[in-house]
C-alpha cells in the first residue's frame, strides 16, 4: 500500500471524527446551550449543508490547483472550522462553525479519491478508494467514541479542539507522504461540469441521496436511542458508537474487492440489505444484545454503499472525475441532512425513538429503485461487451481503445504522480 494512502486515511479519520461525533454529543450540546435534542440536530444538518455547497464550489475554484496543494488547503480550512466550533459563544455561532468545517469535506474526498486511483494499478482502484475511506470507519471505532467520552467529561468544546489538532497532524502527513500530482492539461471547470451532466452520474448521485439518507435517519439519533429505547446508560453510548464503527469498517473492507469485481451487484446488494436491516431494527431494539447486533449490521451494510457509488460516478464521468467525485460527497451529505431532518420529524411527531428506522427503510428502497433504474438504462445491447466495475469493457477478442489521457492507466504511478486517471467506462 502506498504511504500516501495512509496520509489520506489520516485526513479521513479527522473528517470522520468531526462529522460523526456530533451525533454522540447532541444531548450534551442541547443541555449546555439550552435547546432540545431535535433542534440540536440542526448542527448535523449545518455540517452537511456545508459539504453540499462546498464540494462543487471549492472543487471548481481549485480546478487548476495541483492536487497536493489543494489537499493541504482544504485540510487547513477544515482545521479552522473546528477551531471556530470549539470557540463558539452560542448556538448560532456553533451552527456557523459546523458549516465552515463542512465546506472542505466533499472537495477533499473528491480530490483524494482521484489521487488514490493515481497511486495504484488498474483493477485495484476501488481498493485504494476504500483504503482512504477506512479513515472514516476507524474514526467511528476510535475517534468518535473517544471524542464523545471526552465531550461528556470535559465538555463538547474540548472535543473540537482535539479534532483541530488532528487536522494539523493530517496536514503534516499530507505534506510529507503525498507525491506531487499535477493537474491534467485538459482539466478545467467547463469539462468537469459537462461530465457532471452525464445521466448515469446524475442517477448515481440520486442513489446516494436517497439510499444513504436511510443510514443517517437512524445514526443521527443513535445516542438518544441508546438511552431512551435500548435501555442503556449514558456511559454505553460510546460502546454503541464503536460497534457502529466496527460495522462500517467491515463494510468498507468488503466493499473494495467486491466493487473491483462487480460494481452494480455490490451496490444493489448493499442497498437491499440496508432496507431489510432498517425494517427489522425497531423490532429488536428492546432486546439489548439483538439491538447491538443490528447496530453493527447497520454500519456494515450502510457503508458498503459508499465505495461502489464513488467508483460509479468517477467511472461515468470518464476523464473529468474530480467534480463528480466531490459532488458524490455533496449527495452523501444531502442524505445526511435529509435523513437527520426526517428522523427528527418522525420523533417530534410522537412516533417514537425507533421511528426513524422505518423512515430510513423507505429511503433505502427509493435509493435501490433509482440504482436499478440506472443499471437498466446503462445496459449495453452488444453481445461483445460486458460490465465491469460500473462501466462497459470490450471482450478479450476486441481490444479496448486507449485514449491519450489514459495511456498509463494500467501501471502504478511514479513518485511524481504523473499517472493519469482511469477511464472506467
Amino acid at each position: 500500500m502506498p504511504l500516501a494512502l495512509l496520509a489520506l486515511a489520516v485526513s479521513a479519520f479527522g473528517i470522520g471524527t468531526t462529522e460523526f461525533v456530533m451525533m454522540g454529543l447532541l444531548p450534551n450540546v442541547a443541555d449546555d446551550l439550552g435547546t432540545s435534542v431535535p433542534t440540536a440536530g440542526y448542527l448535523v444538518s449545518a455540517y452537511a449543508i456545508g459539504v453540499v455547497l462546498g464540494a462543487p464550489l471549492l472543487t471548481g475554484l481549485g480546478s487548476r490547483v495541483p492536487r497536493k496543494k489543494m489537499l493541504l488547503l482544504l485540510m487547513a480550512l477544515f482545521t479552522v472550522g473546528n477551531l471556530a466550533s470549539a470557540l463558539a459563544p452560542d448556538f448560532g455561532w456553533l451552527i456557523a462553525g459546523r458549516f465552515l468545517a463542512g465546506l472542505p469535506h466533499g472537495a477533499f474526498f473528491g480530490v483524494g479519491a482521484v489521487v488514490a486511483t493515481r497511486l495504484v494499478s488498474e483493477g485495484r482502484q476501488a481498493r485504494a478508494v476504500a483504503t482512504m475511506f477506512l479513515g472514516l470507519t476507524v474514526a467511528n471505532i476510535v475517534g468518535v467514541p473517544a471524542a464523545t467520552l471526552l465531550g461528556q467529561h470535559l465538555g463538547w468544546r474540548a472535543t473540537f479542539l482535539v479534532v483541530a489538532a488532528i487536522g494539523l497532524a493530517a496536514m503534516a502527513a499530507l505534506a510529507r507522504l503525498v507525491p506531487r500530482i499535477p493537474v491534467e492539461a485538459h482539466q478545467d471547470v467547463r469539462r468537469e461540469l459537462r461530465a457532471l451532466g452525464n445521466r448515469q452520474v446524475i442517477l448515481g448521485l440520486l442513489t446516494a441521496v436517497f439510499g444513504f439518507a436511510g443510514v443517517f435517519a437512524v445514526y443521527s439519533y443513535l445516542s438518544a436511542m441508546t438511552t431512551k429505547a435500548m435501555g442503556f446508560g449514558e456511559s454505553s453510548v460510546t460502546l454503541v458508537l464503536a460497534l457502529f464503527g466496527i460495522g462500517m469498517t467491515l463494510g468498507a473492507l468488503a466493499a473494495g474487492p467486491l466493487t473491483d469485481r462487480a460494481l452494480r451487484p455490490t451496490l444493489y446488494g448493499s442497498l437491499g440489505a440496508l432496507a431489510v436491516v432498517l425494517v427489522v431494527f425497531p423490532f429488536t431494539v428492546h432486546v439489548q444484545w439483538a439491538a447491538l447486533v443490528m447496530v453493527v449490521l447497520l454500519g456494515g451494510v450502510g457503508f458498503m454503499t459508499t465505495t461502489p457509488l464513488q467508483m460509479l460516478v468517477m467511472n461515468k464521468a470518464k476523464d473529468a472525475p474530480t467534480l463528480a467525485s466531490a459532488s458524490n460527497h455533496s449527495a452523501f451529505n444531502l442524505a445526511n441532512a435529509g435523513g437527520a431532518w426526517l428522523g427528527g420529524v418522525a420523533i417530534a411527531a410522537g412516533w417514537g425513538w425507533t421511528s426513524p428506522a422505518l423512515v430510513g427503510a423507505v429511503l433505502a428502497v427509493a435509493g435501490l429503485a433509482v440504482a436499478v433504474t440506472a443499471g437498466y438504462l446503462d445496459r449495453d445491447p452488444s453481445p461483445k461487451s460486458r460490465v465491469v466495475a460500473g462501466g462497459p469493457r470490450t471482450s478479450p477478442r476486441e481490444p479496448k481503445t486507449t485514449s491519450p489521457s489514459n495511456t498509463h492507466s494500467g501501471t502504478p504511478s511514479s513518485p511524481s504522480g504523473t499517472h493519469s486517471s482511469p477511464s472506467g467506462d
